[in-house]
């Protein structure tokens, strides 16, 4: 026994642990009592083993209201908790007995302390508090699993799986930069100096071996690693691109002020050459991602926060749309207000097939409860600056994305700046550059493509031409009119794929049409011939459309040239599309084509005319092959 002093100046008595109530059973929670008093019901729980051994000047009384108090749920002053062995009678006190007091941790009269009630009750070696006339027992306590909460930023563990992904994602990129490197310095080797390794190209040997290295030093300082450019969009080409702009003004900047001699073959093979394999292993790379997604790989779980329309309007896009990498698990809505119906946001757990986790104030809680790493915050007056910065501020504990949906429609981020206005973030929308030095490089750029196209391509049509004519009578090239730029009609060229009755035999087929717009397509068309279908199975019936491009009618990548019985029928927004010249490619035949609803092809038209841009053109090209290998929607 030990013997100390409390704040009244009299003797407490501390017993040391017995390691022989260890080993006991359980005992039931009534065997917890207050000297005096009824038996206490209300576990210990999370008791510290030191808390019976710990001097402190202050003793908790029950009678001051304390935690301690209602931990004992004692009525009068001075009344403490004792323990005893299981099958010994309480022992009989008189009340001017000294009262001994449990000796708590500061931290725990800060909050609090309930036992979990799913939690069973075991014996545990905790040191025992008895009385100057009896012997003491062991304490009923939980026990306790995890450590107590500490403040600070806590890290998630549903959030290490898509860390995974992302690693591994990051990792393969820098081994395809770093193989382009290689590639595009063993190429400029071989170009310029053959196999054979002489005191002179020795230099150039060394050139290559450091050309990878400084290839990702450039991409590096251009930020085409981060995360946030890595998986969509087109910024991570514009990066590399501007990548290999600033290390071949570097090198030759370089050899200037050194006054070191560069061979220019070397240099103009290594350097286009490895910017050119690094775009393509990247998007190789990006295309692997999205097929895994579109396998339900590699998707971020997002909290969706807004009112009912606006979240089955996100949802709806974002699984049309997998590659985004977005998978809608749960929504939050707004409180519901008694009386309010279908036309006012009621819902009965479920907004669709989306389960509803709350309303705005449990965002978090919803995310814990669906293992979400994401939150996307729609359009909503209940959401202002500072109820949004708050949700911030609590999203940054846990390491979760915040995504703030604008109201803006079709509008890339390279026509949007951030300006801030007194610590307020204004969104400056630009204008779409549809005229001016943009329109002229772009003109160059699609003549000069399609005069090199055709020379390619001369085989294949001469090749196509004789087919067309052995298949079935008639000419070889169907001329159809078209809306262009402002309006203006023009005569379209393509390989005849149908008999020569087809319009006249588009009267019988309406009712079959499979399009719920103003277009007539209908998959097993019979007016198409053999030949026909194995045209537009690869796009090759739109080859004629060249000598279109490189008259000026029509744009290598645009909207979709349309009929003039179509325009008569358009919206006012869809008069949008007239502002460009058609296309032979676009963003709608490569999302889909023909399996995509009218409605949806207007809008991706509507986006191209919103964000051109030349490296758009670009990427619409490449994304051009690949769905010709696929074939869908071709019909």
């Amino acid at each position: 026994m030990s013997v100390g002093a409390g704040h009244d100046g009299r003797r407490l008595r501390r017993p040391s642990p017995n390691p022989r109530r260890a080993a006991g059973d359980a005992i039931a929670p009534e065997r917890l009592t207050a000297r005096g008093s009824a038996p206490v019901h209300r576990p210990v729980g999370g008791l510290p083993r030191h808390a019976a051994r710990r001097p402190t000047p202050d003793r908790v009384d029950a009678a001051d209201g304390s935690v301690a108090a209602r931990l004992l749920g004692s009525q009068g002053g001075g009344r403490v908790v004792e323990r005893r062995p299981a099958g010994r009678p309480r022992p009989v006190e008189a009340p001017t007995s000294p009262a001994i007091g449990i000796i708590l941790p500061d931290h725990m009269l800060t909050r609090e302390i309930a036992a979990p009630p799913a939690v069973p009750a075991t014996r545990t070696a905790t040191p025992s508090v008895g009385t100057a006339g009896g012997p003491a027992a062991a304490v009923d306590v939980p026990p306790r699993t995890t450590a107590p909460p500490t403040p600070g930023r806590r890290r998630p563990a549903h959030r290490r799986p898509r860390r995974r992904w992302e690693f591994r994602y990051l990792g393969r990129t820098v081994v395809l930069d770093l193989l382009a490197g290689v590639i595009a310095a063993v190429l400029a080797f071989e170009v310029r100096f053959g196999e054979e390794i002489t005191p002179y190209n020795l230099t150039y040997l060394l050139l290559s071996a450091m050309l990878p290295i400084g290839l990702f030093c450039a991409l590096a300082i251009n930020r085409a690693y981060e995360r946030r450019l890595l998986f969509v969009g087109t910024e991570e080409y514009q990066r590399v691109l501007s990548a290999g702009l600033a290390l071949t003004a570097t090198l030759a900047i370089g050899s200037y002020a050194f006054d070191v001699h560069l061979a220019r073959g070397y240099v103009l093979v290594a350097l286009p050459l490895g910017t050119a394999a690094c775009l393509l292993l990247r998007f190789g790379n990006r295309k692997v991602l999205h097929r895994a997604r579109r396998r339900g790989e590699c998707l971020r779980r997002t909290i969706v926060v807004g009112h009912e329309l606006a979240v089955v309007a996100i949802t709806r896009q974002l699984r049309r749309e997998r590659y985004h990498g977005l998978e809608v698990a749960g929504a939050c809505l707004p409180p519901f207000r008694p009386g309010a119906g279908p036309a006012d946001g009621w819902h009965d757990g479920q907004v669709g097939d989306v389960p509803v986790y709350g309303t705005f104030a449990e965002v978090p809680k919803a995310v814990r409860q669906a293992g979400a790493d994401t939150v996307i915050v729609l359009s909503c007056p209940e959401f202002d600056g500072v109820k949004l910065r708050r949700l911030a501020w609590r999203l940054e504990r846990d390491d979760i994305d915040l995504i703030v949906a604008s109201s803006l429609m079709d509008v890339a981020g390279a026509r949007t700046t951030i300006r801030p206005v007194d610590g307020l973030p204004m969104l400056h929308v630009e204008h779409p550059s549809l005229s001016g030095a943009r329109r002229v490089v772009k003109n160059v750029f699609d003549r000069v493509g399609a005069a090199v196209l055709i020379l390619l391509a001369s085989p294949v049509l001469l090749a196509v031409a004789v087919a067309v004519k052995l298949d079935s009578p008639g000419p070889i090239l169907f001329r159809q009119v078209r809306v262009g730029r402002h309006g203006r009609e023009f005569l379209i060229y393509k390989f005849r794929t149908m008999h020569t009755d087809a319009e006249r035999r588009l009267a019988e087929l309406k009712h079959l049409n499979e399009q719920d717009g103003v277009l007539f397509k209908m998959r097993d068309d019979p007016r198409i011939t053999r030949a026909g279908k194995w045209l537009r199975r690869l796009s090759l019936d739109e080859l004629p459309q060249l000598f279109n491009v490189l008259g000026g009618a029509m744009s290598l990548v645009g909207p979709r040239p349309p009929l003039p019985q179509e325009v008569a029928k358009y919206p006012a927004d869809a008069r949008r599309r007239l502002e460009v010249r058609p296309g032979m490619t676009g963003l709608w035949q490569v999302s889909g084509r023909s399996d995509l609803p009218w409605e949806e092809a207007v809008r991706l038209d509507l986006r191209y005319v919103e964000n051109w841009s030349l490296t758009l053109d670009l990427i619409i090209l490449l994304r051009t092959l690949t769905a010709v290998c696929r074939g869908a929607g071709a019909y």
